[in-house]
């Protein structure tokens, strides 16, 4: 089995880019993608410890994008993280990170909830910073139960502390991926209801742009919603992939290599992704 999606703390992911590894090996994982959100900082080390691991190691990341007021997402694998405009990209990212910040501490705190920067910068270990940090540190001063209660009273869209992202487009994202020497996949197109009925209008756009494969393996799709993204890809000459967007604790319930312990992505799917990744 393979896992071609998963955050370290490099982002929101409360496991080590190498603790990452070694559970991946304890698993009998044949192949696995560090694709943290908007940062390559931890690259350098899944590569140089998967280097010497009896386990393939793709070098990935996660992009937000933003297209007709909508939030997607969007898989590089095989970036070079060192490339200048990706870094460029995901500085900026970043930055437009920590303007959101600010204001969701604001309006988190005209709410009565004392939270601080500093105690979200303690939570986070990585450069991306976000809302599940925001959300660990609600929970652990006692606010909420769980980071999901948080999430649905004030950090999801029209929640109390919400605040929308500055986001590239996707021919921004797709664009910069392929110059990275990257391949691009849409991640999750269904998850929460972000494809809607505009699936295969989106998906002809992001095939205009350069994507490359399609997410069809995820922890939340339904059986439809997997045969779905499969015979797109299909029908469009795409590739595919699949992970369970691990988080380690940061999303209780999805495990590595599993999921919610029913997910099986086959071998097969990482060896046609390198052979479309080969032949581009």
């Amino acid at each position: 089995m393979i896992d071609l999606h998963i955050h370290s703390t490099a982002s929101d992911g409360t496991d080590s880019p190498a603790k990452i590894i070694d559970k991946s090996i304890d698993l009998n994982l044949y192949a696995i993608a560090l694709t943290d959100h908007d940062t390559v900082s931890g690259i350098d080390e899944f590569l140089n410890n998967v280097a010497t691991k009896n386990i393939i190691g793709i070098p990935g990341v996660e992009i937000a994008m933003l297209w007709k007021n909508r939030e997607y997402h969007i898989l590089g694998y095989w970036i070079d993280h060192k490339n200048r405009r990706l870094l460029d990209l995901l500085q900026l990212i970043r930055d437009n990170r920590k303007s959101r910040n600010h204001k969701i501490i604001s309006k988190l705190n005209n709410n009565g909830l004392n939270i601080n920067l500093e105690e979200i910068l303690q939570k986070a270990k990585g450069e991306s910073v976000g809302r599940p940090h925001i959300a660990s540190v609600l929970v652990e001063k006692g606010y909420f139960p769980t980071i999901k209660d948080v999430f649905s009273t004030c950090l999801a869209t029209g929640g109390t502390g919400y605040v929308p992202r500055i986001l590239p487009t996707p021919e921004e994202a797709i664009n910069t991926i392929k110059e990275a020497g990257g391949i691009a996949i849409w991640a999750h197109p269904f998850h929460r209801g972000k494809a809607g009925n505009n699936f295969q209008e989106n998906l002809e756009y992001f095939i205009k742009l350069g994507l490359a494969g399609i997410e069809a393996y995820y922890p939340e799709f339904s059986q439809n919603q997997h045969n779905k993204a499969i015979q797109a890809a299909s029908d469009n000459g795409l590739t595919l992939s699949g992970g369970t967007d691990y988080h380690g604790s940061n999303q209780p319930g999805i495990n590595l290599g599993t999921g919610r312990g029913n997910l099986q992505i086959p071998n097969k799917v990482y060896d046609k992704l390198l052979d479309y990744y080969s032949k581009s």
